[in-house]
C-alpha cells in the first residue's frame, strides 16, 4: 500500500489500447479519484464498455481522456456507468477552470531565510502557483497551486534549477529523509531507479547539476543505516554530506 503513494504523485498514465477504432474522444474529471489504484477501479469500469478505447490518466487534475467508438457507445453511457458507483462520479472536465492542489517537499539543502527567496523568487515567476509556506526548521515548503496551469513534476524541476534537490514530504512520524552526495557519472536516472526500488523508499529525486539525491522512507520499513547500506549494495556511490555551515546570513 505504501509504495502506492508514490504512484498517485505520477501526473499521467500512458494510453492504455482496448479498441484501435475509437475516434472520439471524452475528458472526465472524476473528483473521487485520487491516485493510481483509483485509476485501476475506474479503467475496469470503463473496459466494460465495449466501445471504450484507449485511456489516459492525470491524477493532480483528477481526469480521464478516453478514446471511444461512437457507433458501440455514447457519451450518456460512459457516464451512467460511473455515477452507478457514486464515488467514481464524473463531471465534464473544464480546462479553464481552477483546480487548486497542494504538498510539500522537503528540501535539506534549504538551510536559511535567503535560501528560501531564491527558492520562492523562482516559484513566483511560475504560472498556476497561488501561494508557498515555508517551514525552515524543517527544512520543508507547503506549496498550493493550480493543476490546470502547471503540476508537480514542473514545480520540482524549478527548485532543482534554483540550486536546491527537494523530495516529497508527509507529517506522519513514519516517514524521514535521505540526502547525499553522487558521483558525477551517477547522478542520472538509472541511480533514480535504482534506488527507487529499494525497500522503504517512497521518493528519489537527483539534481544532475549539483550530483545530489534527496529520498523519502519509511521508517517501518527501513532505516537510516539500511537505507544506506542498500544504496551501496546497488552500486552506486553515494556519501552523506558533512555537516552543513551556513554561510548565507554572514553574507
Amino acid at each position: 500500500m505504501k509504495k502506492m503513494m508514490i504512484l498517485a504523485l505520477m501526473t499521467t498514465l500512458p494510453l492504455v489500447g482496448m479498441n484501435a477504432s475509437a475516434a472520439d474522444t471524452l475528458t472526465v474529471r472524476i473528483n473521487g479519484m485520487r491516485c493510481s489504484e483509483c485509476g485501476h477501479k475506474v479503467k475496469n469500469i470503463l473496459r466494460k464498455n465495449p466501445g471504450v478505447g484507449a485511456l489516459e490518466f492525470n491524477y493532480e487534475r483528477r481526469t480521464v481522456k478516453m478514446a471511444y467508438d461512437s457507433k458501440k457507445t455514447c457519451v450518456d453511457s460512459i457516464y451512467s456507468a460511473l455515477a452507478r458507483t457514486v464515488r467514481y462520479a464524473a463531471k465534464p472536465y473544464d480546462p479553464k477552470a481552477v483546480i487548486r492542489r497542494g504538498y510539500g517537499q522537503y528540501i535539506e539543502d534549504m538551510h536559511c531565510q535567503k535560501c528560501y527567496n531564491r527558492i520562492s523568487d523562482r516559484l513566483s515567476k511560475v504560472e498556476g502557483i497561488d501561494s508557498m509556506a515555508p517551514h525552515l526548521d524543517k527544512h520543508y515548503i507547503f506549496i498550493r497551486y493550480d493543476a490546470n496551469r502547471t503540476d508537480r513534476a514542473s514545480i520540482r524541476s524549478v527548485i532543482n534549477k534554483a540550486g536546491y534537490t527537494p523530495c516529497n514530504y508527509y507529517s506522519s512520524p513514519k516517514v524521514q529523509y535521505g540526502y547525499y552526495l553522487l558521483a558525477p557519472e551517477q547522478a542520472n536516472d538509472e541511480t533514480l531507479d535504482a534506488v527507487l526500488a529499494l525497500d522503504g523508499v517512497e521518493d528519489v529525486n537527483i539534481n544532475k547539476v549539483k550530483k545530489t539525491m534527496a529520498v523519502t522512507f519509511f521508517n517501518d520499513e527501513t532505516t537510516a543505516d539500511k537505507l544506506y547500506e542498500a544504496i551501496q549494495k546497488a552500486g552506486i556511490k553515494a556519501q552523506l554530506p558533512k555537516p552543513h555551515e551556513c554561510t548565507e546570513e554572514k553574507k
